[in-house]
């Protein structure tokens, strides 16, 4: 089954909810990356959250950018979506490994440590929405779930998980995002307030074949739940030679000089899916102009 987000509301549009199934587009992330468990499990879940919080967005070129800086030995995760579903990103170091923590799962909190989580908007206006809180724990779904709180003033619930198999591969992925409308009434938020109790983990619910739509159904299914949309998602990075020809020409032209007088063609990787661009030293000049 190929990756894809469902979007809906519930209660009479007093809910909005989305849930994603992620797990080809966490893999195609470990593959670019070889990225170790714990890696694959913090990038996987911050991608799984940023490719639905793109598709909250409005217009076809906005982007959001998901940045964590942190103290642990994983030091950060940078992540970038569109409105359509497309999403890449990267771990700042990929071979992390550290023992399981005391639930005896991987410990992403101790991976990232303490810092900050960033949530930058760009909407094409002069500049970019910039977000932040601090870390709470590390674990990506408890510190979006108080990022929404507090920066956006949206009271809601993020669930999210990564599996993975004995072989470092993706077993499952994916997530949710349920947030309550300013008018959502008392009744409706106690009801769903004690089902987020009752329910399963990510992971759990699609070890057991659930889908998107069956992830949302098993929360929201007693509140008129509605299916608005259903939107296929991968990794998908734009890198190009020409995009990283237009960086090197931001270069001074005293840098420039500096790379040719090596006399050397230079190797640039790309961030997001470690695709390698080689520049001899006609094409350096001619940047340089």
């Amino acid at each position: 089954m190929s990756d894809y987000m469902v979007r809906a509301t519930a209660a009479s549009g007093q809910i909005r909810a989305f849930a994603v199934t992620s797990k080809e587009m966490v893999e195609t992330a470990r593959e670019h990356h070889n990225s170790s468990p714990i890696a694959t499990a913090a990038l996987g879940r911050l991608m799984s959250a940023a490719v639905m919080m793109g598709s909250m967005m409005k217009g076809e070129k906005d982007l959001l950018t998901l940045q964590i800086q942190g103290s642990g030995p994983m030091k950060g995760l940078t992540v970038t979506a569109d409105s359509r579903g497309n999403v890449k990103g990267y771990p700042e170091v990929a071979d992390v490994v550290l023992p399981p923590n005391a639930a005896g799962k991987l410990d992403v909190g101790g991976a990232l440590g303490v810092g900050i989580l960033s949530v930058i908007k760009d909407l094409g206006l002069k500049d970019p929405y910039i977000g932040q809180t601090e870390l709470k724990t590390g674990e990506i779904a408890e510190d979006l779930t108080y990022y929404f709180a507090v920066s956006e003033q949206v009271p809601s619930s993020v669930g999210l998980g990564v599996l993975m198999n004995k072989e470092n591969t993706v077993r499952q992925a994916g997530g949710f995002i349920l947030q309550l409308m300013p008018f959502t009434e008392d009744e409706v938020i106690e009801k769903l307030e004690k089902k987020i109790t009752e329910i399963s983990s990510v992971t759990t619910m699609l070890e057991q074949g659930m889908t998107p739509e069956d992830i949302l159904q098993e929360i929201l299914g007693d509140l008129d739940l509605e299916f608005t949309d259903r939107i296929p998602v991968a990794f998908r990075c734009d890198c190009s030679k020409e995009r990283i020809s237009r960086a090197l020409a931001t270069l001074s032209k005293a840098d420039m000089d500096s790379i040719i007088a090596d006399e050397e063609p230079i190797e640039i990787k790309c961030h997001f899916c470690n695709k390698a661009y080689t520049f001899d030293i006609e094409e350096l000049k001619e940047i340089r102009g």
